[in-house]
């Protein structure tokens, strides 16, 4: 079949375009980067250069495509979320006017739960198309970006934590969760995958990744909404992300999150947790 893939290669993008094409796909992946054109040339893939707020190059790649996998970028430092938004839009235009007929979008584990933004809810406008919305937990490789809280504050502070329940996921299992819905039978209508790797309190998660770079008694604390906001703007995150960023996280401590994902639960993936804090400590301790 052929795919056209969103992402460059980052750490969804990369290992499934490595899996689609190992399983005889013709791929085509977008990247902003010119300089990445060999690369992914190199592992037997057709690069498209250009950017996803391009609706012309849009309509261009995706015509002839089998699939479409779809992906949001999300700029921390916007100062309104109209650039994300057209995102969403584009595909939407780009899926209608080529006719491709199904369509993988990377969403998120509260994303149907989201008042601010309902990027899920753009693809209702695409009758006849079969959507697959992938809703991972939240990334293992989310923890790169706490490494000065860690530092600094010896603990995690958001505004969910403690005893809460999150699906951790790898960036490589929702790869390979995207592939196996990809070589799968398609499904009429809209269709709603989550993916996780690993079930864990934050506490949990925290206590791992504390063993793993020497500080054992790693706390993941809980804090007002307020008090988090005001440390994302610190930290350069842009008020209007921050407040989205506080209602995401706000999802999973209240428990909204869960219920969900409790009703639809996914196979677990195969990476845990400890064997990513093996490779974040050798990285934190460089770093």
């Amino acid at each position: 079949m052929k795919i056209v893939v969103t992402g460059s290669l980052g750490n969804i993008s990369k290992p499934l375009t490595e899996m689609l094409v190992n399983s005889g796909h013709e791929v085509t992946l977008i990247s902003t980067d010119p300089d990445k054109a060999q690369q992914i040339r190199e592992m037997g893939a057709h690069p498209a250069i250009g950017n996803l707020g391009d609706q012309p190059f849009l309509i261009k790649t995706f015509t002839a495509a089998d699939i479409v996998y779809c992906m949001t970028p999300l700029d921390f430092t916007a100062t309104n979320l109209d650039a994300w938004n057209s995102v969403v839009d584009n595909y939407i235009v780009a899926i209608r006017e080529t006719g491709v007929k199904r369509v993988i979008m990377l969403s998120g584990w509260v994303a149907h739960l989201l008042s601010s933004v309902q990027p899920e809810k753009k693809f209702e406008a695409l009758p006849g198309v079969a959507v697959t919305f992938m809703r991972p937990g939240p990334f293992y490789s989310n923890f790169y970006h706490l490494k000065d809280m860690i530092r600094h504050q010896g603990m995690i502070v958001s505004n969910y934590g403690g005893e809460d329940i999150v699906t951790f996921v790898a960036p490589e299992d929702i790869a390979a969760a995207i592939a196996k819905e990809i070589n799968g039978p398609a499904t009429e209508g809209l269709k709603v995958t989550y993916v996780a790797s690993e079930e864990l309190t934050c506490n949990q998660a925290a206590q791992i990744i504390g063993e793993a770079i020497g500080i054992p008694g790693l706390q993941w604390i809980t804090a007002s909404g307020e008090q988090v906001k005001q440390g994302l703007e610190a930290s350069g995150v842009s008020p209007v992300v921050a407040e989205l960023l506080v209602e995401m996280q706000e999802n999973m401590h209240n428990g909204k999150a869960q219920k969900d994902y409790y009703l639809n639960r996914p196979v677990l993936g195969e990476r845990k947790l400890r064997e990513f804090a093996r490779e974040y400590a050798t990285w934190y301790h460089q770093n």
